[in-house]
């Protein structure tokens, strides 16, 4: 028998180049923080929101249940999936539109249809983020639109990630590059690409979530796995966050091993 035991130089670190207002970095197998810096400041999280808007439409047990898209659910600013009002699609299918095209339309179209309102959609969310520990967490709507009290943290965040990576379906869903799901009764007619571009561009990413609102600026979640050791990557406010994400899950791999060791 053999245990997994990771094995890091020091830890926290941090890199003061990195352009991020707040990042953290944790393990993703036990959310234990591996770099950061400004780790606890309470900041807006645009689109990276929607991770616990999957994780809990993944958790209800629904993805294969043909839904009706509200007509309200589709009314709303930014980015959409192109949803049409009273159309019949897959939760499922929904959810990859939420994750991939970033669609506000499918975020509303989740809370709508599992919880009835935004509202009680936000009290879901906020009960499952008190489950999962994160304290300085809280939200308002489930698209990440710019909302007083609706706000994370860099750590909150990565530990949000690294929670919601141990779904599978979850897994499967933010580490999809590009799928055709259904457009209004049209098998295939609609196709959805992945807006993460690290995504089969940098060895071992798996996923997660892009963001960009006005407030919030240019927020990201990354997960990468090399080696038998996954990382989980939060940065809140950096404009440069593609090349800082590359950046650090190489030094982070770099410091963090894996190594087995026997068990009598």
């Amino acid at each position: 028998a053999f245990a997994l035991v990771l094995l890091c130089l020091s830890v926290p670190w941090h890199v003061r180049a990195v352009s991020a207002h707040a990042y953290a970095m944790v393990e993703q197998n036990s959310g234990r923080l591996v770099a950061g810096a400004d780790v606890s400041e309470r900041l807006p999280m645009a689109s990276t929101t929607k991770i616990m808007t999957a994780l809990l439409a993944v958790e209800s047990g629904r993805l294969d249940e043909t839904i009706t898209v509200p007509a309200e659910a589709v009314n709303v600013e930014g980015t959409s999936m192109g949803l049409r009002p009273e159309e019949r699609i897959t939760l499922r299918a929904v959810v990859y539109g939420l994750m991939l095209r970033s669609g506000n339309d499918a975020a509303n179209t989740i809370a709508m249809v599992l919880d009835g309102s935004l509202e009680s959609f936000a009290a879901r969310m906020n009960r499952r983020a008190a489950r999962l520990g994160l304290q300085d967490t809280h939200f308002m709507n489930p698209s990440g639109l710019d909302a007083a009290g609706h706000y994370t943290t860099a750590l909150d965040l990565a530990r949000l990630g690294a929670a919601a990576m141990n779904n599978a379906d979850f897994r499967q869903i933010v580490g999809t590059k590009r799928i055709r799901v259904s457009y209004d009764g049209i098998p295939n007619g609609r196709v959805l690409t992945n807006h993460n571009r690290l995504l089969g561009t940098l060895d071992g990413v798996n996923g997660i979530k892009t963001g960009y609102t006005k407030k919030a600026l240019r927020c990201l979640v990354t997960s990468a796995t090399r080696d038998g050791v996954t990382l989980v990557l939060a940065t809140l406010n950096d404009p440069n966050d593609w090349d800082d994400h590359t950046a650090l899950l190489a030094e982070g791999f770099d410091r963090l091993h894996a190594r087995q060791l026997p068990v009598s």
